[in-house]
């Protein structure tokens, strides 16, 4: 038996929940839901250290570099969510914010649990994705120990990158490979060992942290309005309309209007109407606002 395994606080058995079977359906659902609610606070102590990884990784995307998820199972296809979503939310090239999982994209959808003990995948996936010291990994494993994560991590660190890991475990293994080490600790799992249940809940929160804050640092929100959003169906155009007319106080007429003149950008028709320039010249001065919209109109208005 692996000492380090049966020694964590994810393959514990719950004693709160020990006779689940036994249960009615609605004492089932009473029992999870009152496990779930100690994921919140579990994340909330890793604060902190969320801070800490926020910040690298502003550093690194507004220096050019990029971010990968890297994990295997749950974990795996955590991070590739977070990071599928970032274009249609945030505007930002998918190439700058990349998920990846063992075993492939196939893994995905099929288990492929093998996978997270290979080090040599771990290690031939960094150097596949041409990691460089601009960039920065986060590594994301339940358990601390998938090798493949492990090392992922290192071979990033070798290069220069900033490592950063999620784990719920203390100590772990992972946490030696890592510039910053997010670990919120939320016991044993309902079902022992099921670390998709309030493990991934908890690696969920900590990725909406991580690329939310980061987007609203690189001035990807105005106030808390989604204004890099990119409007390429029929909901995306409705919620650009609305975004416009929030920030701006125009009618749908008129959204709608600059959203076309905009070429469907909703930041540029946002900064036309707030400064009466033409697309050209507003984009211009987004630009030299680092994309910053408020910063942008704050500029225009002094030099005004």
């Amino acid at each position: 038996m692996d000492e380090y395994l049966a020694g964590l606080t994810t393959e514990e058995i719950n004693e709160q929940t020990r006779m689940i079977d036994e249960c009615t359906t609605e004492e089932m659902l009473r029992l999870m839901n009152e496990q779930d609610a100690k994921v919140p606070a579990a994340v909330a102590a890793e604060i902190p250290q969320i801070s800490k990884a926020v910040d690298v990784l502003h550093h690194v995307l507004k220096n050019g570099g990029r971010m990968f998820y890297i994990g295997a199972g749950t974990s795996g296809r955590l991070g590739v969510l977070d990071a599928s979503e970032c274009p249609p939310t945030f505007g930002i090239d998918p190439s700058r914010v990349q998920g990846h999982i063992a075993g492939g994209d196939g893994a995905l959808r099929l288990a492929v649990e093998g996978c997270e003990d290979s080090a040599e995948e771990g290690v031939a996936l960094i150097e596949q994705c041409g990691v460089t010291d601009k960039d920065a990994v986060i590594g994301i494993t339940a358990s601390g120990s998938a090798t493949f994560v492990i090392a992922g991590l290192q071979r990033a660190r070798e290069i220069g990158a900033a490592t950063i890991g999620v784990v719920n475990n203390k100590p772990s293994k992972l946490e030696k490979v890592c510039d910053i080490c997010i670990a919120p600790v939320v016991g044993p799992e309902v079902i022992m060992g099921s670390t998709r249940l309030k493990a991934g809940s908890a690696q969920k929160l900590v990725l909406n942290m991580l690329s939310t804050c980061t987007m609203v640092r690189l001035g990807k929100t105005y106030d808390n309005l989604m204004v890099d959003l990119k409007a390429s169906n029929m909901k995306l155009r409705d919620r650009s309309i609305r975004i416009i007319k929030s920030a701006t106080g125009v009618d749908d007429a008129t959204a709608a209007a600059h959203l076309e003149s905009a070429s469907m950008n909703c930041k540029l028709a946002i900064m036309m109407i707030k400064t009466g320039l033409e697309a050209g010249a507003a984009e211009q001065a987004l630009n030299q606002a680092d994309g910053s919209l408020k910063k942008a109109i704050k500029g225009f208005n002094h030099v005004v």
